[in-house]
């Protein structure tokens, strides 16, 4: 019989930052309460008072090096929506939109597939049961599914060998402290083996892809970006640099990157990312998750969900032409998207009843990123501790809120929004899914559901590439290779005061920077992040973030001391916690620097 307990996971591993759950149970073993607490502070906003705006984005880059150009992209787009607001008919030029989406686009492939296969899938997968597998049947399984070429018995055989290699050595390394053998895992041995190999196999594909990033942005991670476009000078003819001069013939010493080669190198990529979604990735996850169609009943506990918007055909001013729509979903109802008011006071706010921090005016009421304030105090217990006091300040995170409710964002909040607004895309795919997997509508709403949204979602923006790339292709042709607004780069062009927020929506959620600019520097810079807008603490009224609603939604720990459940649910958000905290000691200082000889 079990005893009702306070099970703490600290840290949830498999994720990128620093996260601790708390989770309250019953006699029966289950949830009935959690509490989700980041453990590292962040002081990047901080870092930005005083500096120059259009340098602003070099530093929010490094907020993360996993969600790497979002937040560049955001901080760019922030800038640039205060000269939008300030200075009208300022814009930037569409072959730097086309180049932004296929940049924004490549990161969203890559990480979903990234988290798929590395850090969610072996929360279903049991990689030891790999081991018992026929490498015969596996390849049968797998030519079933899709026609991946590495399919082969042979192929299976020799994952199979490097794995019992391994094992037998007692070397899992990457596949170690993981609960091998637990009931919950309910994959057969030869669909574990056939997921393992593809693990592998995504390794050496995501190497190849990130290609995109180092010739539109100069490097990855962290590519570069520009207020007023993309620093992506376009080469059409590299070879005509004897004697011709003109933007259309940079060429010999001036050629860039961005010729025909590296064109070419982009239409395979896409090419590559395409084949891998289509040929491994979708068939996957619903070859996997057919067998956990029990977690289609649970983990999604709010019913809200905010999408930002994101992808544009033609300015992202015009949000009508965005790929991604902008709105929310309120209680579970498909049938309304409701509108966001991005200046009004009360619908973003931020609350920090529960979070490490001080307001001037008080902690009780929520402030508009624009008069946001990142002020440090921290009440917490002194480390090490057994518990956190839940009833007071317990998480360096804030919580943010849409008109005073509790939000969850990322690839369920966007899928929910292209199939409520009609996307035709979506829609099959959705259709196509709940049919193969035999549920209903109501099931997107659960852990299973949010890790499908993020296969889809995968599957919509890889097609979509190829259109973007063929009008930038198109553009170039006409001779329009402008990347880039040089009107008001000068901060003596702008007025003495101006505001804007860079929105985009990232692969975990919604993504906004706020910047207010004074005499031509910055005077206050906000940063509502996906992962504070998840995995945030309750709020003044008590109200849960979305990783402690979905945790409370139907789960029952079978061991309390192997809590899957736990993972399976909060992996599937794919936290990102170094995006909501940074580390500092209480004094401010750095804590550690790392000399390279």
């Amino acid at each position: 019989m079990t005893t009702a307990q306070r099970i703490v996971v600290d840290p949830i591993t498999r994720i990128e930052g620093h996260l601790r759950i708390e989770a309250e149970t019953d006699a029966s073993g289950k949830i009935t309460r959690a509490y989700s607490a980041g453990t590292m502070v962040r002081g990047i906003e901080i870092i930005l008072r005083g500096r120059d705006p259009r340098d602003a984005w070099a530093f929010a880059q490094r907020i993360c090096g996993v969600c790497t150009l979002v937040h560049g992209i955001a901080s760019v787009r922030a800038v640039e929506d205060a000269l939008h607001r300030a200075l009208p008919g300022y814009g930037i030029p569409q072959n730097a939109e086309l180049i932004r989406n296929l940049m924004i686009a490549a990161q969203f492939v890559h990480d979903h597939v990234m988290h798929f296969y590395h850090l969610h899938a072996l929360d279903w997968v049991d990689v030891v049961s790999a081991l018992k597998a026929d490498p015969k049947a596996t390849s049968a399984l797998a030519q079933s599914l899709s026609g991946y070429p590495k399919s082969s018995p042979g192929y299976f055989a020799d994952v199979q060998k490097k794995v019992k290699t391994f094992v037998e050595q007692g070397q899992l390394g990457i596949f170690a402290n993981a609960y091998w053998g637990h009931p919950a895992y309910k994959l057969p041995p030869e669909a574990n083996l056939m997921a393992l190999a593809h693990y592998l196999d995504a390794l050496a594909w995501q190497r190849d892809v990130v290609k995109l990033h180092a010739i539109f942005g100069g490097k990855n991670p962290h590519p570069n970006f520009v207020v007023g476009g993309v620093p992506s000078a376009i080469s059409i003819q590299p070879g005509a640099g004897h004697g011709r001069g003109g933007p259309h013939y940079r060429g010999g010493q001036d050629a860039t990157a961005l010729n025909m080669v590296g064109l070419e190198t982009i239409q395979n990529v896409i090419r590559q990312m395409r084949e891998f979604v289509d040929q491994v990735y979708v068939p996957d996850t619903l070859a996997i998750a057919g067998f956990y169609k029990d977690w289609a009943g649970r983990g999604e506990g709010l019913g809200n969900f905010l999408s930002f918007g994101d992808l544009p055909s033609k300015s992202f001013w015009d949000t009508d032409s965005c790929l991604i729509p902008r709105g929310v979903i309120l209680d579970r109802d498909l049938t309304r998207i409701h509108p966001i008011d991005l200046d009004a006071d009360n619908e973003i706010q931020e609350f920090v009843s529960h979070s490490w921090y001080q307001y001037s005016q008080g902690d009780g009421q929520g402030l508009h990123p624009f008069k946001g304030e990142t002020e440090l105090n921290y009440t917490g217990p002194k480390p090490p501790y057994q518990h956190l006091d839940v009833d007071r300040k317990y998480s360096w995170m804030k919580s943010p809120r849409w008109q005073g409710k509790s939000m969850e964002v990322g690839p369920l909040a966007r899928v929910l929004m292209l199939y409520a607004s009609g996307n035709a895309q979506a829609k099959e795919l959705v259709g196509i899914t709940l049919k193969t997997l035999d549920v209903p509508v109501d099931a997107l709403f659960s852990t299973l559901g949010r890790t499908a949204a993020r296969t889809l979602e995968s599957k919509i923006l890889a097609d979509a590439m190829q259109g973007w790339y063929d009008q930038l292709i198109a553009n170039i042709k006409a001779g329009d290779i402008r990347t880039f607004n040089e009107q008001y780069w000068e901060p003596s062009t702008w007025p003495g005061h101006m505001q804007g927020v860079g929105l985009m929506e990232a692969p975990r959620g919604g993504l906004s920077h706020w910047i207010v600019v004074d005499d031509g520097k910055i005077s206050n810079y906000q940063a509502v992040v996906p992962s504070t807008w998840n995995a945030g603490p309750r709020d003044t009224q008590g109200q849960p973030g979305a990783y402690e609603a979905a945790l409370q939604d139907n789960h029952v720990m079978h061991d309390p001391k192997q809590p899957i459940e736990i993972l399976r649910t909060i992996h599937s958000f794919d936290p990102c916690i170094a995006c909501a905290v940074h580390v500092t000691d209480p004094d401010g200082e750095e804590l550690v620097q790392v000399k390279i000889k």
